[in-house]
């Protein structure tokens, strides 16, 4: 992917240096947290100059590390479901060079900056591999969700009909928490029916998909440099179906991203946590009642049946 494809230049709160963090903080009026980074820069200058030396660990929105689960295809049915790690699981063969559909199935906000309700816009990407090239996809989409709370989506089209290359794909993901109020306004349109449909793809070469790429690309990032936006979550997964044990394989089902502290990377185990279909939600399995605490989107990878 070239580098002008992505938002390296646009780094997630998580990754912001401190006092731009503050700053940052300060205008979607997180005053307090801000203020804490403000004294602990002063007291050690030196040292304290990336965000890995925050002095708090308790705010979701900080973290910039991801850890990826799966739920595998279910017939219906009320038992709850275990969930493996992205890497645990075995691709499904039939799929190579073959067509899907990836939907967005839940958007849960822990916490987002400013608190209150948020109004993420979300810019997914992938890679469209036809015949004899490869087309580099972005589709915008904008969700409204109160703090502590999920969206109410469920099945939202995103890519209909992505074309699946011999290695797999390539799949990508970056979210802005808007509270400017112009920007408010502006982003309405992306809830029209039009961009609710997805982005339908052939098994050909599409014309039209470059420029409108640009276009939903360009918005991202103008929309996340302006004043009280600020990027959240950005997570690349490339699924393939090698055996290869650090990587994520390519199957039908759901897809989850976690955003969560470095240090419980290594510790993370999802066999604690099971999906319960009766109610849609992801809990600890020896304590129902208690929910993932932290930021985290489910999105699911099916046949497409053109």
């Amino acid at each position: 992917m070239k580098h002008n494809e992505w938002f390296d230049e646009l780094p997630v709160l998580g990754k912001l240096p401190v006092a731009k963090a503050a700053a940052k903080l300060r205008e979607v009026g997180e005053n307090d947290a801000a203020a804490a980074l403000d004294a602990e820069l002063k007291r050690t200058p030196q040292t304290f100059g990336t965000p890995n030396w925050w002095p708090f660990q308790d705010k979701p929105w900080q973290h910039t590390a991801h850890t990826f689960g799966h739920l595998a295809e279910t017939t219906h049915g009320n038992a709850p479901l275990a969930i493996r790690h992205a890497g645990e699981i075995s691709a499904d063969k039939t799929l190579k060079d073959s067509r899907i559909k990836i939907t967005l199935d839940c958007l849960r906000v822990a916490a987002y900056p400013g608190g209150g309700t948020h109004r993420v816009l979300f810019d997914f990407y992938a890679q469209n591999q036809v015949p004899g090239d490869v087309e580099h996809l972005h589709f915008n989409a904008t969700y409204r969700v109160r703090e502590g709370e999920q969206a109410a989506i469920m099945g939202f089209p995103i890519f209909v009909g992505l074309n699946v290359g011999g290695e797999g794909v390539a799949f990508k993901c970056f979210t802005v928490n808007v509270q400017n109020d112009e920007d408010e306004t502006f982003l309405g349109f992306l809830e029209s029916d039009v961009f609710k449909a997805g982005l339908k793809l052939t098994s050909t070469l599409q014309p039209a998909i470059a420029p409108f790429s640009q276009m939903a690309l360009g918005l991202t990032k103008s929309i996340a440099m302006r004043h009280r936006n600020v990027p959240v979550q950005d997570f690349y997964m490339g699924l393939d179906f090698s055996s290869i044990a650090t990587r994520a394989r390519l199957a039908e089902g759901s897809y989850l991203a976690v955003q969560l502290p470095e240090a419980l990377q290594a510790v993370w185990d999802w066999s604690e946590w099971m999906f319960y279909p009766a109610n849609g939600q992801i809990v600890n399995k020896t304590e129902p009642t208690q929910l993932i605490p932290y930021n985290y989107i489910v999105y699911s990878v099916s046949r497409y049946e053109d």
